[in-house]
């Protein structure tokens, strides 16, 4: 048994002991209350299922392991003359609940490599779609290819026992995270630069390797911008839609391929994922009708009111949970300002960190004014020369994949169960409504 597994085997075998004698003396307590504008409403803020690896605060942002994003700067393990985390660090602190020594992350970032094969039917697969399918569709079909590997499936259909359950879904999770750099490589010099692949790097890490295969030896930073980037997008507690709907299928026992390719298609909406483009495409459209990458702030402040005038909203601001700047904003921005001297999407990125909030705030109905991961994302990506934005979505659900599967291992090693929440029709709520009333 390899150390993470074994690591993970102890913690996951003393937190199942505990959870079953607290659903023994608490189970009946009643955690939270759903109100009739929730069941409307998406379901938001519901208190309602079991999440390990991450948990978001309103006002402290997203927490791995109780751990923020500025002190996992600081803590976790660095490439060899880096100063940005290495996401394997991350990966192992969200499986085991403790930071990874260098050692171990030495460990993983080989371990990894060994792991990394893509089969060959999967890049024959990406090769008979069109060029112009949507990176998004390819990535989550390159995934489903790549199922007919799952250990999982395997000693599934030969009666694996319940109890081991989360050793499968461990080595598919295993896997997985070591091929997806590879294929969304693949994805992007197919699409974009016809077809001319690089081969992997053995001597880089984990997304110094993904940097080189995307074609980042012109720009050295980007690799260490890559680091940063796989590790503050990789959870954001299980609520969100593509660490859900992973959740959610998984709890089917259905494998990881089958479990994160559901992620990565829920990753792709515009209401999620695909939010990091839209704040790109916004960007460049202003650039475009004011005819200068060096508005005012007068010329910035009067695009934001046109924007909001014609009924539509100011892409990378404002949060479902959070109440203050993201911390991942604030990551990126503390990145640019250390590596990048001048860049004027970068700079109009800033104005537009002092100038939307207060308009949004003037409106008197925006909870939070304030920017988040996506505001910022797209700005750094075009400045080391990933102009395609159509792309962006892809290296966020590589990044993603860390966090859900991790999550994965964990649901499987608590038992947790087949998800099936009751719904209620409209005409239900209204007769409930009714009751209601007239008993008070």
């Amino acid at each position: 048994m390899d150390i993470l597994k074994q690591r993970f085997q102890e913690k996951a075998a003393a937190l199942f002991q505990e959870n079953r004698a607290m659903l023994k003396e608490h189970g009946d307590l009643i955690i939270d209350q759903v109100a009739v504008r929730q069941m409307f409403g998406g379901m938001r803020g519901m208190k309602s299922m079991i999440w390990e690896t991450s948990q978001l605060d309103p006002h402290q942002g997203i927490r791995f392991r109780g751990y923020s994003i500025p002190e996992l700067r600081k803590l976790l393990p660095k490439a060899a003359g880096g100063q940005e985390p290495l996401p394997e660090g991350l990966f192992w602190l969200m499986l085991t609940g403790d930071l990874p020594t260098e050692e171990e992350v030495v460990w993983l970032t080989a371990e990894w490599k060994k792991r990394s094969a893509v089969p060959e039917h999967t890049f024959k697969a990406l090769d008979a779609m069109p060029k112009e399918t949507h990176p998004m569709t390819q990535f989550s079909m390159a995934i489903l290819t790549m199922q007919t590997d799952s250990i999982f499936a395997k000693r599934y259909s030969e009666g694996l026992p319940k109890a081991e359950y989360w050793d499968a879904y461990y080595e598919d999770t295993m896997n997985l995270l070591a091929s997806l750099p590879r294929v969304a490589a693949y994805i992007y010099r197919r699409i974009y630069k016809d077809g001319d692949h690089i081969e992997p790097n053995a001597d880089l890490d984990w997304a110094a390797n993904f940097a080189h295969m995307l074609g980042a030896s012109e720009h050295p930073d980007f690799m260490s911008l890559m680091r940063l980037y796989l590790t503050i997008h990789a959870d954001h507690e299980g609520g969100n839609a593509s660490a859900h709907t992973t959740h959610l299928v998984g709890s089917t026992l259905a494998d990881p391929y089958y479990s994160l390719s559901g992620g990565m298609n829920s990753l792709a909406g515009p209401l999620h994922g695909l939010a990091n483009q839209e704040v790109i495409k916004w960007i460049l459209e202003m650039v475009k009708e004011l005819g200068t990458e060096t508005p005012s702030d007068e010329q910035i402040r009067q695009y934001i009111q046109d924007t909001l005038s014609a009924g539509k909203v100011i892409p990378g601001y404002g949060h479902a949970v959070l109440r203050q700047p993201d911390p991942r904003y604030m990551a990126q921005r503390s990145f640019a300002e250390q590596y990048i001297e001048n860049d004027n999407i970068v700079n109009i990125v800033w104005k537009l960190f002092t100038i939307v909030p207060p308009i949004l705030q003037s409106l008197g109905k925006v909870k939070n004014p304030w920017p988040n991961v996506d505001a910022h994302s797209g700005s750094l990506l075009m400045h080391y020369g990933m102009k395609e934005f159509g792309f962006y979505t892809v290296l966020f659900g590589v990044s993603r994949a860390m966090g859900v599967l991790s999550a994965g291992i964990w649901s499987r090693a608590l038992g947790m169960p087949l998800e099936r929440p009751k719904s209620l029709t409209s005409a239900a709520v209204k007769q409930f409504i009714a009751k209601t009333t007239v008993q008070e």
